[in-house]
């Protein structure tokens, strides 16, 4: 049985136009569940979405993002709206913020050798949530390497936490949709970012800020190193716009650097998009079009790779889970990104707030400004 049964995209902000396709999947004895992925531009609030999420009798599953994709374009407002075949087993986490391990809660919540059949894990969390990478973590020492995995952070570019994930229960904040889908996937993971410091030791930081690098003020040390790399000048008001092309990488033995978007500073400190750990050590990475374009080629190969290694026949869709800070920086050469990964055949995704993914054979990670290409 396929992943999907259809799919469609609606333009419109509006609910009722949304409630319109709801009842008609809701109607189609094909379809078993509702996957939506919408933009954040649409103004989805629990006010104005729960009432529709409680009275469809199918579950509908999802969340809200800066940006969607559909057929090799991205897209600031309007929703994707997908028929799932099968009814998938799913679990939320709630109050992620208030939680440091998640080990015993998931197994408490989804037992793997009950559903055999799993083989690739869907992830939508709240990217703004605290002890996200403790999520993934736990979903790894729980689950391992018996899954493929795939998923992002849905939220807001204004940078203001709000309920952002969908669930049959309603519109959620700080919580965590896992869908299980007893269905095969290829995964590829790549982000092109290179370094331009030498390595920095986190000496202080608190889920995902930063306080001080070698005992120093984070800030400071993070104004001289794009100083000296003769960047922009950085300023607490102009953070965002520059700090966009030079994320940290934290250091990971044999394996390619894991990216954390800095997303503002205050204090000295430096808040990102993803926790960074105390005792990490961290370079300040720097890209640009050639490399970055470079890199979304390696991660559609990857996928390609790692789809055909275990499937004889041709995928039946594209799932991707692009950062939105790779569009803000890349500006009109993102859709040259898109074209390199997009291959023939149904396309659809979303630019997220932080990327989850691996391949199957990698440790699970949470990831910044990094390209996640999927086959089903």
């Amino acid at each position: 049985m396929p992943l999907h049964t259809s799919f469609v995209f609606e333009p419109s902000t509006q609910v009722s136009a949304l409630k319109k396709h709801l009842d008609s999947f809701e109607q189609a004895p094909e379809v078993a569940a509702i996957l939506i992925l919408a933009c954040d531009a649409n103004g989805y609030t629990p006010a104005n979405l729960n009432p529709l999420l409680k009275t469809c009798t199918k579950p509908v599953l999802g969340g809200i993002f800066p940006q969607i994709l559909h057929e090799g374009r991205a897209w600031s407002e309007g929703v994707v709206v997908v028929g799932l075949a099968r009814a998938p087993v799913f679990v939320i986490l709630d109050n992620l913020s208030q939680q440091s391990g998640f080990e015993e809660t998931l197994d408490r919540s989804f037992n793997l050798s009950n559903s055999p059949s799993t083989q690739t894990l869907l992830v939508f969390v709240d990217g703004f949530a605290a002890h996200i990478s403790s999520l993934i973590e736990g979903l790894f020492n729980t689950f391992g390497l018996e899954l493929n995995y795939l998923g992002g952070g849905c939220g807001s570019l204004s940078l203001q936490p709000k309920p952002c994930v969908i669930t049959p229960s309603g519109l959620l904040q700080d919580s965590a949709l896992l869908i299980f889908l007893d269905h095969p996937s290829g995964v590829g993971v790549a982000h092109g970012w290179d370094s331009v410091s030498k390595p920095f030791k986190v000496t202080s930081a608190q889920g995902n800020t930063i306080h001080s690098l070698d005992w120093r003020p984070a800030f400071e040390v993070y104004q001289e190193i794009l100083t000296t790399h003769g960047g922009q000048p950085i300023t607490p008001d102009n953070f965002f716009p520059v700090a966009k092309a030079y994320p940290f990488g934290i250091t990971r033995l044999d394996a390619e650097m894991v990216v954390r978007d800095p997303l503002m500073t205050q204090n000295q400190y430096i808040t990102c998009a993803g926790e960074v750990p105390t005792g990490a050590f961290v370079r300040v990475l720097h890209g640009n079009r050639h490399t970055l374009l470079q890199a979304a080629q390696k991660a559609h190969a990857m996928a390609c790779k790692a789809w055909f290694e275990s499937q004889s026949r041709p995928h039946e869709l594209q799932f991707i889970v692009d950062c939105v800070s790779r569009a803000l920086f890349l500006e009109q050469d993102f859709l040259q990104e898109l074209a390199v990964i997009h291959s023939s055949g149904p396309m659809l995704g979303a630019l997220t707030i932080g990327e989850i993914a691996n391949s199957g054979q990698d440790y699970l990670e949470f990831y910044n400004k990094t390209v996640v290409v999927g086959f089903f």
